[in-house]
């Protein structure tokens, strides 16, 4: 069955402990619930602020240079994911439309190769 990445993002400077209240929780659970209940949660994580990731370029010359931050500059970033297994991609957009409400925020449905 074809897996799709359901990727949450979040503006920069967004703060969980300020943004995400008791209710949010309860509905991202909720989701997750339900994903485990249908049997197409293959995995889901959160992820650490921006100011955690570290990147690797390959250069030109074969050399591997490590930078701080995140690889592309831009006014948001993915803050969580799920990869779940669906049918067909509306399924797969129908569980990140859940969870772009559950989350309150942005959502990107993409297929694995």
């Amino acid at each position: 069955m074809p897996r799709f990445l359901i990727a949450i993002h979040r503006p920069d400077g967004y703060d969980p402990s300020q943004a995400e209240d008791a209710a949010m929780g309860r509905d991202i659970d909720a989701v997750n619930d339900e994903m485990v209940a249908a049997g197409v949660r293959i995995f889901v994580g959160g992820l650490q602020p921006p100011t955690t990731a570290r990147s690797l370029l390959h250069m030109a010359n074969g050399q591997v240079v490590l930078t701080p931050g995140l690889y592309l500059g831009a006014a948001e970033h993915v803050g969580g994911f799920w990869v779940v297994e669906a049918a067909h991609v509306e399924e797969a957009l129908a569980w990140g439309r859940k969870a772009a409400i559950a989350c309150r925020a942005g959502v990107e449905v993409r297929p694995f190769h």
